[in-house]
This record gives structure tokens, C-alpha cells and sequence, in this order.
């Protein structure tokens, strides 16, 4: 299958710029970028749809560049923002920087410059001066070409600063400087991306020639199912530092994708080829129960993110709640699964009183009904005995207290 083919059989690209000249670009190694905002110390799994998309050119044969916006990321893009983001100071931005270079180095080959590299566009945006910037660059950008960008044309309305204005021309000097000193030929981004992207184009061809050999495409913008945005749980955002969101909790999100998107996000994020996809597909469909496509892409993403060994620990993780063998946990995988809804219990309360703590039970009537009808475990052993008392002999760790009400609930307490 073709390059551009199979990136389009993964539903990966919405705009070419010239999809036949995108074509002839890559018939021959080329060099790509894409850029990458440091406003947060980490990026999310939606960043983690390009940097994929960067690692399907590297392992097509051509050069990446990673792009880090030191200089732009103290500006602010105004692309899929509503209002004006409050500007964060420079020993933030570069420390966040630092951060988000040290995260693409993990996915991205550099061990060859050949075949990738790392920049930020501060090198060359920092010390710009302002009648350089007007003089060299403004020159090329009418008034009415930036008004007619959905960029700038939807944030009119609630207002729009110079700062944010003059946004799209840094990153058009962005792509014209990497055009002329690394040779890139070829800028992606995500579709709300577009109109900076093309302004990229037109500042090379005003100043280099019409006949310049640059495009640009865009990713499609990943939605779930059911028409929300991809890549947020209920805490918020799927970062890819593991300090700010496991591997379990990525995993799990996978897991509890709808059958269609299991397939669509392993088209996405996984590496299998289209035919090892579509025969997970079959297998999946056929048996919907067993939540093949689910397993499978949370498999995937999650070794690809963190590594086999922390894939291979949510799993078993995922197997431990089914099973109910909590006691084979180690303690930062009890604080990982249950730390949510730990409640502080004392020293030799009464297994009633602790259901009824924990909010397992609603009253001592209703834990006693359970117990006696063998629905209640502690620490992965069956309750018999109504006047248990829980002490830190009888804890994980010496203070976790793992109950679990029929097969599915499970609740916290911690002496």
C-alpha cells in the first residue's frame, strides 16, 4: 500500500495542500516538521496523533524535525482557542520547553540526524528585533489575507490582540528558516492548524518563488464516537508523563472505548499493518463480547507510550480487579486503583461499621445482609463472620483494607 494511502486507510489526514504534489514530494526522502506547544509541562495523548504521525515518516525513510515553541509558545496560537490565553512567564515557558524536548526524545529516532532532530524556534525568534520582524517578514502579509483566516476570522467577534494576530506570520518565519537551513519541504499539524500552515507556504513561495517544492497537510481531528473530544477522562486530559497519568489510567481508557472506535484509535495510534488491523476487526466483530479491539489497542498505546513492561502491568492490574486477588498488589498499584475513594478507618472498627464507612453499605442491616449472603471480601478472602474486627495485622501493607461488595465494587479504607 502507498504511503499516502495507508496514512488515509487510518483516517489520519483532512487537508493537503496539493495532495498530488504531497505525493510526488514523498516519492523521494523528504524532510518533514511539526510543532509542538510547550504551554504545559507535558503533552497529552492528542499530541501523541502527530508525534505517531512523525514516527510513520521517519519509518517511511525521511527525515523528521520536532519542533519545540520556545520563542511562539510565549505568544500564544489563537488556532481552536476561544479567548486569549494568559501568558505564562519565560522561566516557565523554557522549563516546560525542556520538558516537552526531553518527551519527543523518547519517541523519535535521533540517533541519526539523517533521520531526525530537535529545534526550537527561540534560536531564531528570541532575539529578532521588531523592525526585523516588520521589515523582513510583515512586508509579505496583507491585512486581508490575515482577516480571511478561520484562525483570526472566528475570534473576531469576542476579540482578537495584535500578539495573537501576528502569530501566524512567527510560524510562517518558522517554516521558512527550517525551509532554508534543514531543508524541510513539508509541514504537518492538526487541522485547526491550517491556516498558519498555509500562510508557511506563502511566505516561501513570495519570497523564494512560486516554484518552491513545499506543502503542508493536516491531521484529521480525533473524536470519539459520540462526538466528544478525544483523549479526556474524567480528570481531565491523558498526559504522557506517567507522573501526571499512568500507564493503567491510559490503558483503561482504551479499554472502555465503543467497539467502532477500538478499531479506529488502533488504525490511529498502533503501528500493525492495515492487514494485522483488519484481521483484529473480524476477530473483534465476531466476537464482540470479548472486547478484542478494546484489549488490543490498549495493549498497543500503552507500549508504545510507556514500554512493554508498564503494558504488561496494567494488564495484569485489569486482571487482579476481575479476579479479586488484590492481595498480589504491590502498594503504589493499590494507591493507583482505589486511592480515589480511601476513607480513614480506626484501629479495630467492626466489618459492619467499615462497609457502612467506606460506603459500601448504606447501614449495619444492610452490611450484616450482605456478609451472610457471602458478597463481601476483604483483602481478596471471603467475609463470614459478622463481628470481624479490622486491625493492621489483618491490612495490606500493614493499613490497606481492599473491600469488595459482589464483583465489581470495590472500596478503601485505610488505618
Amino acid at each position: 500500500m502507498d504511503f499516502i494511502d495507508e496514512l488515509n486507510y487510518r483516517g489520519l489526514i483532512e487537508q493537503y495542500s496539493n495532495e498530488e504534489a504531497v505525493r510526488d514530494l514523498l516519492k523521494e526522502k523528504t524532510t518533514i516538521y511539526c510543532g509542538f506547544d510547550p504551554s504545559a509541562g507535558s503533552m497529552h495523548l492528542g499530541n501523541y496523533v502527530m508525534i505517531c504521525l512523525l514516527k510513520r515518516f521517519q519509518k517511511a525513510g525521511h527525515k523528521v524535525v520536532a519542533l519545540v515553541g520556545g520563542a511562539t509558545g510565549m505568544i500564544g496560537d489563537p488556532s481552536g482557542k476561544s479567548k486569549e490565553r494568559n501568558l505564562q512567564t519565560k522561566e516557565k515557558l523554557f522549563e516546560n520547553t525542556a520538558s516537552i524536548r526531553a518527551q519527543l526524545e523518547k519517541y523519535i529516532d535521533l540517533s541519526d540526524p539523517e533521520k531526525g532532530c530537535l529545534v526550537s524556534n527561540y534560536d531564531w525568534l528570541g532575539d529578532m528585533t521588531m523592525i526585523d520582524f516588520l521589515r523582513d517578514y510583515g512586508k509579505y502579509f496583507s491585512i486581508n489575507y490575515m482577516l480571511s483566516k478561520e484562525i483570526v476570522k472566528s475570534r473576531l467577534d469576542a476579540g482578537l490582540s495584535f500578539t495573537e494576530f501576528a502569530y501566524q506570520i512567527l510560524q510562517s518565519i518558522d517554516f521558512y528558516h527550517l525551509h532554508h537551513t534543514l531543508g524541510v519541504s513539508m509541514q504537518i499539524g492538526g487541522n485547526d492548524q491550517w491556516g498558519n500552515l498555509t500562510s508557511g507556504l506563502e511566505l516561501i513561495r513570495k519570497i523564494d518563488g512560486n516554484d518552491e517544492k513545499v506543502e503542508a497537510m493536516t491531521g484529521r481531528l480525533l473524536l470519539r464516537s459520540d462526538g466528544k473530544k478525544f483523549g479526556k477522562s474524567e480528570k481531565g486530559a491523558l498526559f504522557l508523563d506517567p507522573s501526571l497519568t499512568s500507564p493503567y489510567a491510559i490503558y483503561q481508557y482504551f479499554m472502555n472505548v465503543t467497539d467502532e472506535d477500538a478499531i479506529r484509535f488502533l488504525k490511529v495510534f498502533s503501528f500493525l499493518t492495515p492487514e494485522e488491523i483488519e484481521d483484529v476487526a473480524r476477530e473483534h466483530f465476531a466476537s464482540p463480547g470479548a472486547r478484542i479491539g478494546q484489549k488490543k489497542v490498549a495493549y498497543e498505546v500503552t507500549k508504545d507510550v510507556h514500554g512493554k513492561e508498564a503494558a504488561e502491568e496494567a494488564i495484569a492490574m485489569t486482571q487482579v480487579l476481575f479476579s479479586g486477588e488484590v492481595a498480589s498488589l504491590k502498594e503504589s498499584q493499590i494507591e493507583e486503583l482505589f486511592g480515589d475513594m480511601k476513607v480513614k478507618l480506626e484501629e479495630g472498627v467492626g466489618i459492619m461499621d467499615a462497609l457502612v464507612a467506606v460506603g459500601a453499605t448504606t447501614s449495619k442491616t444492610e452490611a450484616r445482609k450482605a456478609i451472610q449472603q457471602n458478597a463481601i471480601s476483604l483483602n481478596g478472602g471471603k467475609v463470614a463472620d459478622i463481628n470481624l474486627t479490622l486491625s493492621k495485622d489483618k491490612a495490606l501493607y500493614g493499613k490497606y483494607l481492599v473491600l469488595r461488595k459482589g464483583k465489581k465494587n470495590y472500596f478503601l479504607g485505610e488505618l
